[in-house]
């Protein structure tokens, strides 16, 4: 009957329905997610106003000083000493983050044992608190009356407003991106592979070495890459444990603000704008790194 009724209307002259109609119905019933439309079109708004819009202005702004303008106001000696110690100490602290994060990771996802998921959940802390967690450091390194400053200062380690000061706190800032990138995939490991290493006569640092590390060296790599960018860009913790001294422990987001509260726009954006392309460079570099990587290692 359908089929007979397909052929009474198309004899009555009515025409099938083009391609261009038939592929709209098919878009609608394969919508899976009901008002994906209108959600993108927030969330692009959302976007050109908090990260497109700013950084067109700053880029716009920084050019318009010309390149002789730009160079002098973007490299005097307070700035690059104020580079050298935001790139010498996120690059410290990405390091240490990065060698920490792999043997916390390690623990929780391999090792069973009482207090696990109280470890597990404090690790996030650092991310909601830095602030709190630069407090807990600072309390600790005070000269002669923290918990370690006692003993330290002593021996001429000063924590407090010092290099040490800030490479602590940007290691607890950062650690958390280290451990969460590399513990899903040490989860995820065949573990079949590392017993047929191991009855095959490797050691444990063999199998280690050659089974386990080229799969998780890709999210090494990566969580390296995070907490470097985290630990570049950070400023409430360092100001309060570096004691923001130019030419020793002054960082370029404090140089930036500093500058804008002397109402120097154009040296702050320049800077602002120098230490973007320095992030990016960084974070494009590690970036390939990885996927190369990942590529040698399937």
């Amino acid at each position: 009957m359908i089929a007979l009724a397909d052929h009474s209307s198309l004899a009555a002259g009515s025409s099938p329905p083009s391609d261009a109609v038939r592929r709209g119905r098919l878009r609608r019933r394969a919508a899976v997610l009901p008002g994906f439309g209108a959600s993108a079109a927030i969330t692009s708004l959302v976007v050109l106003a908090l990260i497109v819009f700013p950084l067109t202005v700053l880029v716009l702004r920084a050019a318009s000083l010309g390149p002789a303008g730009f160079l002098a106001a973007a490299w005097t000696p307070r700035a690059r000493a104020a580079y050298a110690v935001s790139l010498g100490a996120s690059l410290i602290a990405a390091v240490i983050s990065s060698l920490l994060g792999l043997v916390v990771a390690w623990v929780l996802a391999r090792v069973r044992f009482p207090g696990r998921r109280l470890i597990d959940a404090l690790v996030d802390v650092p991310l909601a608190l830095p602030t709190a967690v630069a407090g807990l450091v600072y309390s600790s390194l005070y000269v002669k009356k923290g918990w370690l400053g006692q003993w330290l200062v002593p021996l001429g380690i000063n924590g407090a407003y010092s290099y040490l000061g800030i490479v602590l706190v940007l290691v607890f800032v950062s650690l958390p991106f280290a451990i969460r990138v590399v513990q899903p995939v040490i989860e995820s490991l065949d573990r079949d592979t590392e017993e047929a290493a191991r009855i095959l006569g490797a050691s444990r640092l063999q199998t280690f070495l050659r089974v386990v590390l080229p799969g998780i060296l890709p999210a090494v790599v990566t969580g390296f890459a995070l907490s470097l960018a985290r630990a570049l860009g950070e400023y409430g913790s360092v100001v309060f444990i570096s004691g923001n001294m130019p030419f020793k422990t002054e960082i370029a987001p404090v140089l930036i603000v500093a500058r804008l509260e002397e109402f120097a726009y154009a040296e702050a954006t320049t800077v602002a704008v120098l230490l973007l392309a320095m992030s990016l460079t960084l974070l494009v570099v590690v970036n390939t790194l990885q996927q190369r990587l990942a590529r040698n290692a399937q």
